[in-house]
């Protein structure tokens, strides 16, 4: 068995090629026990908490396994990450050469086909003239190109419309049909896969991978020894997505948009045909305005007879406009693939349709641009249980947050993982010194209209006290907008601390913003709970508005709810507790990202402490020094700061 004391030592070559590496016994131990479960092909969950290197803690015993494994991210981030900057680092320190490959979802990829076909008929595949030149700019890349990743063509942003015109999805995609089979780059980028010793996917693509033989391109996992999925606390809200159903608007005038566009290529766009086609857009139209009106998202019960019978139109105009296209005559791969896209779109439908209320929930979601039918299924786990079987090898799960306390039984019943072993790794960061979690006392309950107010009330002498420098977390954009509102005016004008808010900008760019300012004030939502890394100074203090409990209108937690109570149990302390936990620890787990950091986390919500459940909040967090008076925290943000904190006025 290989040395990793060794390896993680103060003298090994972990420390010799990596500047600033530092051997940390909390590193030493998630690498062994990830090691143990490679050897055993058994089930390993791990949390390891900020600070303990958890990428190299399984990265090296997967490279010195060799053994054939896949890393599965939650992110294109951290594949990235890992592709092009971790593991060239490790194999190098290792001395272990290794093939790696990096596989990225389809919509990633060049698609010759598709390029040609919007550029032989750009009107009717809706290309303006703004998506005309930057077509133009990919097929020039496209004659050089290797490997096809859009990511190598920077003067096309990977936002740009036109990708979808240049890309296929798994609904059009020719597959063996393909006339550019031979070129096509996401085969290549599979057959590469398969030749690799270690793969890095995400985890919608690990997931997907059970339908790969389905579209012609053979399975990448035959063959895996071990499967290691970081970011793994997001794995099963993945899951939940990938085993639904949907339909939407933006599938059908896409298949008109592709119909129109093949048949023109190929020289069969005639009058009856055509027909067929537009007569499809109108029917469309009518069911998005039958729900008009009704909200964002409908639950089935609610949909009204008249939109139900214009999607019973619908759906007989995409069977009629299948029996068109399967023709004898219209043997061209394009138009067959269009053919079969319209009968699994009326076939999906129909299916969501005759749903049973056992199965999961169904409903309706609504904008004034597009209407989606969606299902999902009340539980995953015993997919992702079935799933496994059939690949039997090490699955081992790692996050910052799979633990509640000390209890991983919430994540593994999730995952289908109940026999697996599991490891709490603490951060080897000094929370007791480096920080303060303020408990403001005297805020009114949550519910109260006067709450958000209350919370900026109660951040603003710690903020100015940082000198800006803070996160300030909300859990609704609602919140966020008030708080917006409040924040700007006061901190603008009097203090010049300059105020970023989701929504203004890209993430990334209010991100870079931020770091580059020194002084800010960012507020956010949502995805600015998790993967944010601002290390030092730049990030002082940060705010979280209340307990993340997730909205009770949201369709997927309701499914959850409801099959809970179905088996009898309480969804409220099983389910909606735990995750507002292990959101909580995300959002606080954006403070301290290094040994050097300091700084003050103020959680305004007084039911952390009035209410039961609260002590489960508090005891998953780090073991931070608790204090709830607000002089106490201004004096250890102003001490920490040192020449830094700004001077005090009146």
């Amino acid at each position: 068995m290989t040395n990793l004391s060794r390896i993680f030592g103060a003298n090994g070559p972990l420390a010799e090629a990596l500047e600033g590496f530092r051997p940390r016994r909390e590193q030493l131990e998630m690498a062994e026990a990830v090691s143990e479960a490679i050897d055993t092909r058994g089930s390993l969950i791990v949390e390891a908490g900020t600070g303990t290197g958890k990428t190299f803690a399984y990265l090296v015993p997967a490279l010195l396994s060799g053994r054939q494994v896949i890393v599965s991210t939650g992110t294109r981030t951290l594949q990235d990450q890992l592709y092009h900057r971790d593991l060239p680092t490790l194999a190098g320190a290792l001395g272990r050469p290794v093939r790696i490959a990096l596989l990225k979802g389809r919509a990633n990829y060049l698609c010759r086909h598709r390029l040609g076909v919007a550029l032989a008929a750009p009107e009717l595949a809706g290309v303006g003239a703004g998506r005309v030149r930057a077509l133009r700019h990919i097929a020039k890349w496209a004659e050089v190109t290797r490997a096809g990743d859009v990511a190598e063509l920077e003067s096309v942003p990977e936002q740009d419309p036109a990708w979808a015109l240049a890309t296929s999805t798994r609904e059009n995609c020719l597959g063996q049909e393909c006339p550019q089979y031979r070129e096509c780059h996401v085969l290549q980028a599979r057959r590469e896969a398969q030749a690799a010793d270690l793969v890095i996917v995400n985890h919608h693509l690990l997931l997907a991978d059970m339908a790969l033989r389905e579209e012609g391109f053979g399975e990448v996992l035959p063959g895996t020894d071990a499967v290691i999925l970081d970011e793994a606390h997001q794995f099963p809200e993945i899951a939940a997505q990938f085993f639904g159903q949907s339909f939407g608007a933006r599938n059908v005038l896409a298949l008109v948009r592709d119909t129109l566009a093949e048949l023109t290529r190929a020289g069969l766009l005639e009058a009856g045909l055509r027909a067929r086609v537009e007569a499809l857009e109108p029917r469309v139209g009518e069911a998005q305005r039958a729900l008009a009106g009704l909200g964002e998202r409908v639950e089935w019960e609610r949909l009204p007879d008249a939109f139900l019978e214009s999607l019973d139109e619908l759906l007989d105009g995409l069977e009629f406009l299948h029996a068109g296209l399967a023709d004898p005559e219209l043997e061209v791969p394009g138009v067959r693939q269009c053919a079969r896209r319209a009968h699994e779109l009326a076939t999906r439908a129909r299916e969501i349709q005759s749903r049973a209320a056992e199965d999961g929930l169904r409903w309706a979601e609504w904008t004034p641009r597009a209407f989606a039918l969606q299902f999902t299924p009340f539980e995953v786990a015993a997919r992702l249980r079935d799933f496994r079987a059939a690949r039997p090898c090490a699955w081992i799960y790692t996050s910052a947050t799979l633990a509640v306390g000390e209890d991983f039984s919430h994540f593994a019943a999730r995952v289908g993982e109940a026999d697996a072993r599991t490891r709490l790794i603490r951060s080897p960061f000094d929370y007791e010194r480096q920080s303060r979690l303020y408990l403001p006392r005297g805020l009114p309950d949550p519910s109260d209209r006067g709450y958000t107010a209350a919370v900026i009330d109660a951040a603003l002498p710690l903020v100015r006290a940082a000198g800006g420098r803070a996160f300030v977390l909300f859990t609704s954009h609602r919140a966020l907008a008030e708080g917006a509102a409040a924040l700007r005016g006061r901190l603008e004008e009097r203090d010049r601390f300059p105020v970023l808010v989701q929504g203004d900008a890209p993430r990334d760019a209010l991100l870079r913003r931020f770091r580059e300012l020194g002084n800010a004030v960012l507020l956010g939502t949502g995805s600015f709970w998790e993967g944010v890394d601002v290390r030092g100074p730049a990030l002082s203090l940060v705010v979280i508005d209340r307990l993340p409990f997730a909205s009770p209108d949201d369709p997927l937690l309701k499914a959850r709810l409801e099959g809970l109570r179905r088996e009898g149990r309480n969804p409220f302390f099983e389910y909606q507790v735990p995750q507002a936990v292990l959101t909580l620890k995300q959002g606080v787990g954006r403070l301290i990202r290094d040994h050097e950091d300091t700084g003050v986390v103020l959680l305004a919500d007084p039911r952390v402490r009035t209410k039961g459940y609260g002590r489960a909040f508090l005891a998953s967090l780090p073991p931070m020094t608790v204090i709830d008076a607000a002089a106490e925290a201004i004096r250890f943000l102003r001490d920490s700061l040192g020449s830094l904190a700004p001077l005090e006025t009146a």
